[in-house]
């Protein structure tokens, strides 16, 4: 008799683990459902940039639209694309969109993605683009964020930034595929030349946002 209520014991607690767990991805799933869809209008945002000056959209007069990228320092994905990103903003910067870099994760959970780190990667990377501090995380739960990286395409109409294209940079992480497809490029592109985004969101894949606890 012993034997068999302590096994329900377990098996209880082993049921409360797991629906705890149940419960936690839920929540992460939920994050995944708020934030701006693509149509909506963007919002804009003010943090400081890796050079100590406030950064926002609007200061980009002659901008005709944007390549707002949420990635961070230590996540290994972010360091597969991040040749990548600074190629995006070489070749689109001049076009008028360019990339805006912005590290939304809690240094708390991962101090690698301090702002002190974070100066120090972007000058050894000589980043042509800003690379933003989110501390307060408001700025990626308005856009929904929730991986690294995880990129936002806007396009400016009316003077309103308008949500083209959500999600990956491509589907080629580790540039094994000689069938990929260049996500953000492609929408670039489309938008450059006034066609509509053909491809307009795909999933994020990476590390997952380190949210303040």
């Amino acid at each position: 008799m012993k034997t068999m209520y302590a096994s329900a014991k377990i098996l209880l607690l082993l049921f409360g683990t797991l629906s705890a767990l149940a419960l936690k991805t839920q929540t992460l799933d939920d994050k995944e459902m708020t934030g701006h869809k693509v149509g909506d209008v963007a919002t804009d945002f003010k943090l400081k940039n890796v050079d100590g000056k406030m950064v926002t959209m609007s200061q980009y007069s002659d901008a005709k639209g944007f390549i707002v990228v949420f990635t961070c320092n230590h996540c290994p994905f972010s360091k597969l694309y991040e040749q990548r990103i600074i190629d995006l903003d070489n070749t689109y910067k001049p076009k008028g969109f360019p990339v805006i870099a912005i590290s939304s994760n809690d240094p708390a959970v991962e101090p690698d993605d301090s702002f002190e780190k974070m100066v120090e990667l972007a000058k050894e990377k000589a980043y042509p683009f800003p690379y933003l501090f989110d501390e307060s995380q408001d700025v990626a739960k308005k856009y929904g964020a929730t991986k690294t990286p995880h990129v936002y395409v806007l396009s400016k109409k009316d003077k309103k930034l308008k949500v083209e294209y959500i999600g990956a940079v491509d589907d080629n992480p580790k540039k094994d595929k000689p069938d990929a497809h260049a996500y953000v490029a492609d929408a670039v592109e489309a938008l450059l030349k006034n066609k509509k985004v053909s491809v307009t969101e795909t999933k994020a894949v990476g590390c997952s946002i380190k949210w303040k606890k």
